[in-house]
């Protein structure tokens, strides 16, 4: 069920994430973002390079079930550290990273502010055989950038 029809409180939780977090992020030392792990074995510069994956995979889902009804897309999910690792996100310029990471967020608040909210049914299938509506995805897109910030918080505090 869809509670935001406006997305207003998923723009402003994204927009609040990207200003708070953008200079934080740019501003920690090296051995902080290439050295602390979390429980999954990632670096902060590994989980900031996730979250840019879920931006793009998030794009793609989010133009395309505009314009088709329903979708199998590839899902990623289960290969999230293949990606990371073909990406090579730990040698990756951290300024170059972060900035990625911001620029994608704003244009996908910029998608979600002018998304045809007559297409918010529209779902795709997910690996497993899970359907997912447009709309609760975008309501999910938000929760899943605050689970990886706070991780980022937790690496950066212990």
């Amino acid at each position: 069920m869809i509670l935001d029809r406006d997305f207003n409180s998923i723009v402003d939780g994204v927009l609040d994430i990207v200003r708070n977090w953008e200079k934080r992020l740019l501003d920690l030392p090296v051995d902080v973002i290439t050295e602390k792990r979390n429980s999954q074995d990632r670096t902060i510069k590994q989980l900031v390079g996730h979250l840019i994956d879920s931006a793009s995979n998030n794009h793609q889902r989010m133009v395309r079930l505009q314009y088709n009804a329903e979708l199998i897309f590839p899902d990623y999910t289960q290969h999230n550290d293949l990606w990371i690792a073909l990406q090579h996100y730990q040698d990756m310029n951290w300024s170059d990273l972060v900035n990625l990471w911001k620029f994608y967020n704003l244009h996908i608040v910029h998608i979600i502010r002018n998304i045809d909210k007559s297409k918010l049914d529209n779902k795709w299938t997910d690996f497993e055989g899970n359907t997912v509506t447009l709309g609760n995805m975008i309501d999910g897109y938000l929760s899943h950038l605050q689970l990886h910030t706070k991780e980022i918080e937790e690496i950066i505090n212990s």
